[in-house]
């Protein structure tokens, strides 16, 4: 539909701004140019990072409330066990263009502060043949290729990637391995494509280091091994049909698989025994044991110990969706209706153990093979459990032209999900979930000048729990970092109330420049909110409903195109508050009383957003040959995960510039560069707390600072060429 139609904020990135540093980089494009995105990496590794959209996050990491729908040529991209988004299985060198919109009900379950659609391409939309290869500091070498050909009626389109890093931490490395297919077929009226997505990744991050350790070796990791494995493959038929030149019909069917395995070293909450010489205690009185509910002797007598988590998360997903739409004319005015439903189910097996073992003492990676732990409480237990999800929706959207300059749109979603759980070892995770939900919107969007439109718009949407919250919501059985669950009470769905408006508009101050500009409000307020609370088990953490948080600010972006030069500047402001007090446990916090324990108030902040974000970046043609350009982004400081009440100063603000540049030395071959981090800048783009009394640091002895960061990469230098056919 009509872009200037849309009461909310919208914002689209072509396969081109994807590719803009000279090799496609979908997050680094969104990350630079699109107003109030940030990027955060708690796991170390630079394709693990949590997007936040207006302080609304979709991560790859449980944990995180994923505030934001994803979708994949249509197909729902959060996985169906956490709703968590896998950025490092994107085929980004197949991606035609991604649209990000504001919160809307129609695009279902998780989208309450937007969604992020992303479209391939197809023979039909890319004709001719590429292969790239590129490289550069910290061991990073990459080759991507694409192939695209239409014939006839039919098509065909095939992309693939292979990408290694070695890192520039102790223990971080990446290998990446994604292919990307499709057939389509189409007449005079219909259009049909059939498409294949596979993805194989291994992901090895640091994490988070305490400062002082970071301050003797930035490139030092607290405790390891940290490893995510990934396989993915999606199997999607799609297809349109014109009934007549006024109604058309769209549908999609799909099966995905996913394996993940998570391998995560922790710091250890066990201990020999003040009073029990001999044995391993998780407290005083509470001897560790083994499966066999044995007590676990002090077998290194006297430690150091750690923790080796492991998971596994194994997803058959499959679903369909179809929707009908018309445009014609009522009463003499433009209107266009879009109604349809869908469904989602997947069926999951979710397995994990927790293992004591050795640490060696220079850099904290955990010996094994150990003993696996299963405490009497259940605290922490060896899991095995089956999950079946089944989420359905019914949707319209219907935009009415009230007259040639004001247009009405009215739009709703039902959703309905259905999560069962099984425990394989036992009764504890067993459970039945129903959630079901209502969600209106209403926007009007009113053409003020020829270029100049302005709108306003409320949305309600919301988000049921997923089966890794439901299966960790019990205080007194937390999970561990690796995220595994060990309870199951009921939480609250969430629900978010958002209100934008705005103005957009474009005008040619002199020939052949094109100025576009927007400024945009948003005001979201989510009742029933969940997060991840530290419980007082070293460690681990539970899920909890926590009452209202608010989530407000402003965009403000310009955008001037000429012909050989553009340029463009954004800035956002995102006040991210909690609206309800409740007490969590954070030990390792300073400011914590004495029982552990903060008092978050209502106006405290919510951690990991920073307050004010600064984007600028253009390019200029030199010659006809020649491109450089550069891009900045300046970011506020955040506070601490961890420092919910906001009693620790927040992590440093910061500014990064990077610098590209690209030669065409013959019509088919171009040759391209990058300087990341230019001024070598450093800077942390996530910070939590970390029990550094606990574990012997031999690079930075006596260390007491608990401030604990994920430090972002130095200058690195990457170059590689393009050839065309």
């Amino acid at each position: 539909m009509d872009r200037n139609k849309v009461p909310a904020q919208t914002n689209v990135l072509s396969g081109r701004d994807i590719n803009r540093d000279g090799y496609p980089d979908a997050l680094r494009a969104l990350n630079e140019t699109v107003p109030g995105i940030s990027l955060g990496n708690a796991a170390g590794n630079p394709f693990q990072p949590t997007l936040f959209y207006h302080g609304f996050q979709a991560s790859p990491l449980q944990g995180n409330g994923q505030g934001l729908a994803v979708y994949l040529n249509g197909v729902r991209f959060n996985q169906a066990f956490g709703d968590t988004v896998n950025w490092d299985l994107l085929p980004e060198m197949a991606i035609d263009r991604m649209d990000l919109t504001g919160s809307n009900p129609v695009f279902g379950l998780n989208a309450l502060g937007g969604a992020l659609s992303v479209q391939l391409k197809n023979g039909f939309t890319y004709h001719g043949a590429e292969a790239d290869v590129f490289g550069g500091s910290f061991g990073r070498v990459q080759g991507d290729f694409q192939y695209g050909r239409e014939s006839g009626s039919t098509s065909t389109y095939v992309a693939g990637s292979v990408a290694h890093e070695g890192g520039w931490r102790d223990m971080q490395s990446s290998d990446l391995y994604s292919i990307f297919g499709d057939i389509g077929w189409r007449s005079e009226r219909s259009e049909l494509h059939l498409n294949i997505v596979s993805a194989d990744t291994t992901l090895n991050g640091p994490g988070t280091s305490p400062v002082e350790l970071l301050a003797a070796d930035p490139r030092a990791q607290f405790t390891a091994p940290n490893r995510i494995s990934n396989k993915y493959t999606l199997v999607s038929l799609n297809g349109s049909l014109d009934i007549d030149d006024a109604t058309s019909v769209q549908g999609s069917v799909y099966y995905d698989y996913f394996l993940q395995r998570v391998v995560n070293g922790n710091v250890s909450d066990f201990s020999p025994c003040d009073n029990s010489a001999g044995f391993l205690c998780q407290a005083p009185g509470v001897f560790a044991t083994d499966r066999g509910g044995k007590p676990i002797p002090d077998f290194l007598g006297g430690g150091p110990y750690s923790v080796l988590d492991q998971q596994t998360t194994n997803t058959n997903g499959y679903g369909a969706s179809a929707q009908m739409t018309r445009t014609d004319t009522i009463l003499g005015h433009h209107n266009q209706l879009v109604a349809g439903m869908s469904f989602d189910g997947a069926n999951t097996m979710f397995t994990a153990s927790s293992t004591i073992g050795g640490l060696t003492l220079n850099d904290r990676v955990f010996i094994g093979p150990g003993v696996v732990v299963d405490q009497a409480d259940g605290s922490i237990a060896p899991v095995r459990t089956a999950i079946t999800n089944a989420y359905y929706g019914v949707f319209f959207t219907d935009t009415f032209d009230v007259t040639s300059r004001l247009s009405l749109n009215l739009a709703g979603r039902f959703n309905a999900a259905q999560i069962d759980l099984n425990d394989r070892n036992g009764t504890a995770l067993t459970g039945s979930h129903y959630y079901r939900r209502f969600n209106p919107s209403v926007g009007v969007t009113y053409r003020v000048l020829p270029n100049v439109t302005a709108y306003v718009s409320y949305a309600e949407a919301n988000r049921a729990p997923t089966p890794a919250e439901l299966s960790c919501a019990n205080p007194d059985t937390p999970c561990s970092l690796a995220n595994f669950f060990v309870g199951d009470p009921d939480l609250k769905q969430v629900v978010a109330h958002t209100i934008e408006a705005g103005l957009r508009g474009q005008f040619h101050p002199a020939d052949g420049m094109t100025l576009r500009w927007d400024a945009s409000y948003f005001h979201a307020d989510l009742d029933d909110d969940i997060l991840f609370v530290n419980s007082p088990i070293q460690g681990r953490a539970f899920f909890q409903n926590v009452g209202t948080t608010r989530r407000q600010g402003i965009d403000i972006s310009t955008r001037l195109n000429a012909e050989r030069w553009s340029a463009y500047l954004g800035y956002s402001y995102i006040d991210a508050t909690f609206r309800t007090g409740f007490v969590e446990s954070s030990g390792n916090n300073p400011g914590a009383d004495a029982d552990g324990n903060l008092q978050v108030r209502s106006g405290n902040h919510l951690p990991g957003i920073p307050t004010h974000l600064l984007k600028l970046g253009g390019s200029y043609k030199v010659t006809d040959k020649w491109t450089i350009g550069a891009t900045g982004i300046a970011a506020g400081g955040q506070y601490l995960f961890g420092d919910e009440a906001n009693l620790q100063p927040r992590s440093p603000a910061y500014f990064l510039l990077n610098l590209n540049t690209s030669y065409q030395l013959t019509p088919n071959i171009q040759l391209f560069g990058l300087v990341e981090n230019v001024l070598d800048t450093t800077y942390y783009t996530y910070g939590t707390f970390s029990p550094t009394s606990s574990v012997f640091l031999a690079q930075a002895p006596g260390a007491s600072n608990p401030r604990s960061y994920s430090p972002g990469a130095p200058v690195g230098g990457y170059g590689g060429v393009r050839i065309t056919f």
